[in-house]
């Protein structure tokens, strides 16, 4: 894609073949895995990888010039809608009031086994 009045910044990983974050217009796109901050993929307990991906989020953010308290929409990916409440637990140390516009999508899987969870996330740049 070679649109102007968009810009994508890649992932790190050089075997991605997705963008890290997408910018236009001052919104943000993003989607975020459990990913360590040493590049590793959190694969343990559902309250672990919930974490990772929602810091990973916050990484991700920041690094494009917003911040978790920009964040529009956020849908979440669940192998497991059981894991929902763990879900929210740890998004209430990542989110505050004015919560962001979400919705949780149960899936039958996610990109790796073991995978439970994913994010998309809306921003608006700071």
């Amino acid at each position: 894609m070679a649109n102007a009045d968009i810009i994508f910044t890649p992932d790190t990983d050089a075997e991605s073949i997705s963008s890290d974050v997408a910018e236009f217009n001052g919104v943000l796109v993003t989607t975020q895995v459990p990913i360590r901050a040493d590049g590793s993929l959190e694969l343990g307990d559902i309250v672990t990888q919930c974490e990772c991906t929602l810091q990973a989020l916050k990484d991700a953010l920041e690094k494009a010039g917003s911040s978790m308290d920009r964040v529009l929409h956020l849908t979440i990916y669940l192998t497991d809608m059981a894991d929902r409440a763990v879900f929210n637990e740890v998004y209430q140390r990542f989110f505050s009031k004015p919560w962001p516009v979400r919705a949780a999508v149960g899936v039958a899987s996610l990109a790796f086994e073991g995978m439970r969870v994913e994010v998309t996330a809306m921003a608006a740049k700071a």
